[in-house]
């Protein structure tokens, strides 16, 4: 049946098999446009074993599948990479097998960097020059954290290699914080992990990790953009818990491989950074126990052998007897005449000292001291009197200076200083005060000729209006009334006048109309 047929009559819609659905849509669109060139961004590219390559063209609101055969791939100038902004030349065909339009590129052209790579770009150079990825800043990885945080997918693979690892290497408390590892929802949900993680309590019902894990695994640009948000990359560099990035393969790198303070090329590797191997650390700690052992057992040995090789040449413990002990007979047969010469000494001394305490030699001593004390006896109460004598005259003079009569004449004196003190501060409080007087008339007669009120007085006038004052006919038309201020008096246009105010501030003749 042609397509174009008219239905029979009494029947549905003409019945068309798949295969023909298909060949007129192909047939179609490859009539309807041949050969395009097409500007865009490469996304997913594959490159299976047949040597074919397939990719995608994108912009920011649609995308369309390409294909390079084999044949033309080895030929091109460039080849196609994620990310890059080219101009591709083909035809726009149809795959049936897939219900898929795609164009089969037979040229491609690199016409400058896509828009993601760019916006990537620009926010890595951002977070640069804040210093994000500066390597002082970056704490370093604990050697066997107690509990490990992994923020990612419960339901991927990422999470089963990294727990199998974890347990094959060192089994440790994982605490899993499931997030969205793509889409919109990506970066706020990894930013709000990593900040609910260090928001932990240490110690508490739910411990607080000693070691981050951000996890995904591989993926396109597009499937790995959450993890090149700002807002993920700000939350991993202000993490106070040490933190891995794993995110996708070996070849992807993403904003927070740079902001991490490690960066692992695959979860699993991620893994192996967190922990040791237990069995190479429990093997490595029984190797340095044995070293140990034997560097004990070899210093113990080398230091007996050192003492016996001092010992033997020590001399025997009799022969450094020998020289004391003789020493020890020769002063023993010294010390009896020693003794017996020393009490003779001794002897005579005693003889010499008894002779001099004779009954006669005392009488003589104790004589000749009373007659010193009957000497100094009679020098003791003439001193004494001459002293009484000259203590009474000093007292006797110092209580001449208060008397009655010595006092009232100095009291007399001061008074009459005091007075004559007096009476020359009046007279200067009076000369200041007169001065100051003169100079206050003066003043006042220089304020009378300066104020504006003389002026007033030879036939001059001040007009105010609306509270105002007017100084030309352009303001005097525009107010409600006109206050006009003579010498005597003011009064209003139009109202009564009012009394002269005595009193008031004075309005400078500058800030005034005289008329």
């Amino acid at each position: 049946m042609d397509l174009i047929d008219e239905p029979i009559e009494g029947l549905n819609s003409p019945e068309f098999t798949v295969t023909e659905i298909s060949g007129a849509i192909k047939r179609v669109i490859e009539g309807e446009f041949g050969h395009v060139r097409i500007r865009g961004e490469v996304g997913r590219v594959s490159r299976p074993r047949s040597g074919h390559v397939y990719l995608d063209l994108k912009d920011d609101r649609s995308v369309i599948s390409g294909v390079i055969w084999k044949g033309v791939a080895a030929r091109l100038d460039t080849q196609p990479e994620e990310g890059m902004e080219v101009v591709a030349t083909g035809r726009v065909t149809t795959f049936p097998g897939q219900s898929k339009y795609q164009i089969v590129i037979e040229d491609i052209k690199p016409a400058g960097m896509g828009a993601l790579m760019a916006l990537l770009e620009k926010r890595k150079k951002q977070l640069a020059a804040e210093g994000l990825f500066d390597p002082a800043r970056k704490k370093p990885i604990p050697y066997l954290p107690e509990i490990i945080g992994v923020v990612t997918s419960p339901s991927g693979a990422v999470i089963r290699d990294i727990l199998h690892r974890l347990r094959d290497r060192f089994p440790r408390k994982v605490l899993i914080w499931p997030v969205a590892v793509q889409g919109a929802k990506c970066a706020p949900e990894v930013a709000r992990a990593i900040e609910g993680c260090n928001a932990l309590t240490p110690g508490g019902a739910l411990p607080r990790p000693d070691l981050l894990i951000v996890a995904r695994g591989g993926g396109s640009v597009e499937d790995l953009w959450g993890f090149n948000e700002e807002i993920v990359a700000r939350a991993a560099a202000a993490s106070d818990i040490p933190l891995i990035s794993a995110v996708g393969h070996e070849t992807d790198t993403t904003l927070i491989d740079y902001v991490a303070d490690k960066r692992a090329p695959t979860p699993t590797a991620a893994a192996e950074l967190a922990v040791p191997v237990r069995h190479e650390l429990a093997a490595w700690l029984e190797g340095q126990g044995a070293r140990m052992q034997q560097l004990l057992s070899n210093g113990l040995t080398a230091r007996g052998q050192r003492l016996r090789d001092i010992a033997r040449a020590l001399p025997r413990p009799d022969s450094l007897l020998d020289a004391p002990r003789q020493r020890l007979d020769r002063a023993g047969e010294k010390l009896e005449p020693a003794l017996i010469a020393g009490v003779q000494r001794r002897r005579v001394r005693l003889a010499d000292a008894s002779g001099a305490l004779r009954p006669a030699t005392l009488r003589q001593r104790i004589a000749s001291d009373r007659r010193r004390l009957d000497t100094l006896s009679g020098r003791l109460e003439p001193a004494l009197l001459r002293a009484v004598s000259d203590k009474r005259q000093r007292y006797e003079t110092r209580a001449q200076r208060f008397r009655p009569a010595t006092l009232q004449r100095d009291r007399a004196a001061k008074a009459e200083a005091f007075n004559k003190l007096t009476a020359r501060l009046s007279e200067a409080g009076q000369r200041q005060t007169r001065r100051l007087r003169d100079r206050l008339e003066a003043l006042d007669r220089l304020l009378d000729t300066l104020s504006y009120k003389s002026t007033l007085a030879r036939g001059y006038a001040v007009v105010r209006g609306d509270g105002a004052v007017v100084t030309n006919t352009k303001d005097a038309k525009k107010a409600a009334t006109l206050e006009i201020e003579f010498a005597d008096g003011r009064m209003t246009v139009g109202g009564a006048a009012r009394p002269a105010r005595k009193k008031g501030p004075d309005v400078p003749p500058e800030q005034g109309s005289l008329l």
